[in-house]
């Protein structure tokens, strides 16, 4: 059974991969410190969350992944020289992007078994209450934030929520999937999941983005749950256990903005390209650099 609606305060960020496919830039800096104009990837993710009024940060890091936190906290030497320097601006800047004492927690997934698994890690932290989990390589750029969207679905509905958003039907079997009662409503019932369909079995074309809101319930499967595709503990795989076994509706809240894959080499310069475009001070230069370069 559904369990009683209670305002997300949480949000669960996994920020333990290594980073292979950006090596040897990633060898010894973690690849969510990896910037997209002129702010790491995982930022611009906390930013997201923040602006949909979350209040406790939670990262799930792993060996090399210090800075993270250090990016996350004070730096005296830094705030002293640039006072004496007079940089008020990046003085508040800094200040703007600090969380508060106490509204950030880390700890360790120590070995890589898969986002269920990373999930599973935050387990004591989160409590018995509902919380998001962002994805940090995926980034979501729209006017309104996609976690917004998502807590006005879940205050309206309770339950689960997962972004979702079409792909080409040739390219289902590299995404988890959902089937919904209606696929052209923003927010619609969840009526199957299926992690890496194979080609041609899949329920429709929406694909999971890497944005959720869940029931803490998940916490108890994720903790029994097998390893599943690519011998990892898959969160599709508790995330269906948790519809089926316990009864909890999932809803898919349809995302229309632009998904850029920072895991990837494209996703990532993709990403680069068009938030600078978005910036009023960037764009005019970048579109004639654009154009010279093409």
């Amino acid at each position: 059974m559904t369990s009683p609606k209670r305002r997300i305060r949480k949000a669960v960020f996994p920020v333990a991969g290594l980073g292979t496919r950006f090596l040897p830039a990633t060898k010894a800096m973690p690849k969510e410190m990896l910037t997209v104009v002129d702010r790491p990837v995982i930022q611009h993710v906390v930013d997201e969350a923040r602006a949909a009024g979350i209040e406790h940060f939670i990262f799930i890091t792993g060996r090399n992944k210090g800075v993270i936190e250090d990016h996350f906290d004070s730096m005296f030497e830094l705030e002293q020289t640039l006072a004496q320097r007079g940089k008020k601006n990046e003085l508040e800047l800094l200040a703007r992007d600090l969380p508060a004492p106490g509204q950030t927690s880390f700890t360790r997934q120590q070995a890589p078994l898969g986002l269920g698994h990373a999930v599973w890690c935050a387990r004591d932290i989160v409590g018995d209450e509902p919380f998001a989990l962002l994805l940090p390589d995926m980034l979501h750029h729209a006017a309104k934030p996609c976690l917004a969207d998502m807590i006005e679905a879940y205050e309206a509905h309770g339950g689960n929520h997962v972004a979702v958003s079409p792909v080409p039907m040739d390219q289902t079997h590299l995404y988890g999937i959902v089937g919904v009662e209606d696929d052209k409503a923003k927010v619609s019932r969840i009526k199957s999941m299926v992690e890496k369909p194979p080609r041609g079995t899949a329920p429709s074309n929406l694909h999971i983005t890497g944005r959720y809101i869940l029931q803490p319930e998940i916490f108890a499967l994720l903790g029994k749950q097998a390893t599943g595709a690519g011998g990892e503990i898959q969160l599709t795989d508790s995330m269906i256990a948790l519809a089926e076994c316990d009864g909890q509706e999932f809803h898919a809240v349809r995302f229309d903005g632009q998904i850029h894959d920072c895991g990837s080499k494209i996703g990532f310069l993709m990403a680069n390209i068009a938030y600078a475009l978005a910036r009023d001070d960037l764009a005019p230069g970048l579109k004639a650099e654009l154009k010279k370069l093409i």
